[in-house]
């Protein structure tokens, strides 16, 4: 049902001012294909309306009230993303802003025993696993091989050591995290200290939920106590990355997939033995790619505690960006178990953050400001995608 029809079906009742529903946010982001499955208007719907598809998308599973949270906090819709940079800011020593923005430390980084399964010298799974065996945190909400379809990845959350060695590795689709931040179906504590590996666009999506505490319906947003950002430059939707252009178009059996990795501009896919099963320029991928992507800037993932990538560092290795107190704490946990040393090749960083703002700014309709307040109004946001490939879908009414 459009929000335009309930407001017809209200006969003769005035709708209060600055209603938003959840089918402007339906007509602006999701049908618009601008969705990036991120899973923030299911946390941040105060009565549990929200939900996942079968399609992997948000839908209504019961009635929308017009609070209009899950357009505030949506990053393709009401949410300013970039203003939820500064929140980590803070005057601590040795807290400075450069071209990789506000940074503690950086490092180059890798494990002193290997994780089998781990990507990029197995930072992100030592560092979890430090800090349950520290018993600093009570879980972690990571991503993992869905049971039933291969090399898709599915929000889960790792309650010990043995969990995350098993959901060591990538996946390249989005897995809506923040739609099971309800942790309920997990053996945790009253009030769990829970770290959340994600894209950059959930960890703004938690930092501005935790700027504006409020009730969240089920979800815990408050256990969120460690973020970490990979980075990301866009990521994929499974059916047409994994299914379409992997499994059909260069007919790759799945169950022979041993790793999925982006490094260096390429798409590479390998077999158990780790050979390579084909290498080519990840632009060749592009359909695959969700199309709200073009519209963040955020690849070094500036609103997280720590942003962890491959770009930056040597073959085997993390770039580790520590930028915020928490992420210092978190690291120092870990820090006996690595190798370290100073960032490879920042420029590296720099030349791809240069080129992913370059195509941010020319899909973006608004404008960009990390200063800007942290919301945009519903209609401020329409008038400036009227007209373009970004308007709000239209669609026929649908009565139920």
């Amino acid at each position: 049902m459009a929000g335009f029809d309930i407001r017809e079906m209200m006969n003769d009742i005035d709708e209060a001012p600055g209603k938003v529903w959840f089918w402007d946010l339906e007509q602006a982001v999701i049908d618009a294909d601008r969705c990036v499955q991120c899973g923030v208007c299911v946390a941040a719907c105060p009565t549990d309306s929200i939900g996942i598809g079968e399609d992997d998308l948000p839908t209504l599973v019961k009635m929308c009230t017009g609070c209009s949270l899950c357009w505030d906090f949506c990053p393709r819709g009401g949410l300013q993303y970039e203003s939820t940079w500064k929140i980590t800011g803070n005057n601590e020593t040795g807290y400075t802003e450069n071209g990789l923005g506000r940074v503690h430390e950086t490092y180059t980084a890798r494990v002193r025993e290997d994780i089998e399964g781990a990507q990029d010298g197995g930072f992100v799974s030592q560092l979890l696993i430090s800090l349950l065996e520290a018993d600093e945190i009570d879980g972690a909400l990571v991503a993992r091989e869905s049971e039933t379809e291969r090399w898709k990845g599915e929000a889960f959350v790792a309650t010990t050591p043995d969990e995350i060695r098993e959901s060591a590795g990538s996946f390249y689709n989005q897995t809506l995290a923040l739609g099971h931040a309800d942790f309920k179906d997990y053996d945790l504590p009253p009030n769990p200290r829970i770290a959340v590996v994600g894209t950059p666009c959930e960890i703004e999506g938690i930092k501005a939920m935790q700027a504006r505490p409020w009730t969240w319906g089920s979800s815990r947003v408050e256990a969120i106590t460690l973020t970490i950002a990979l980075l990301c430059t866009k990521s994929f939707n499974y059916e047409k990355l994994m299914l379409e252009e992997v499994r059909d178009k260069r007919s790759v059996d799945l169950d022979s997939v041993g790793r999925v990795d982006v490094m260096k501009g390429k798409l590479i896919v390998q077999d158990h033995d780790g050979e390579t099963i084909f290498e080519e320029p990840i632009k060749d991928f592009h359909g695959a790619a969700l199309k709200g992507c073009d519209e963040c800037a955020d690849f070094l993932g500036h609103a997280a505690d720590i942003s962890v990538g491959s770009v930056g560092s040597e073959d085997g290795y993390s770039s580790v960006l520590v930028r915020s107190e928490e992420g210092r704490a978190a690291f120092e946990s870990v820090r006996e178990k690595l190798y370290t040393r100073s960032l490879d090749k920042p420029d590296s960083l720099y030349k791809l953050d240069a080129l992913d703002k370059r195509v941010a700014f020319k899909s973006l309709k608004r404008a960009f400001d990390p200063e800007a307040p942290l919301f945009i109004d519903y209609e401020e946001h329409i008038e400036n995608y009227a007209g373009t490939d970004l308007a709000p879908a239209e669609h026929e009414a649908v009565r139920y």
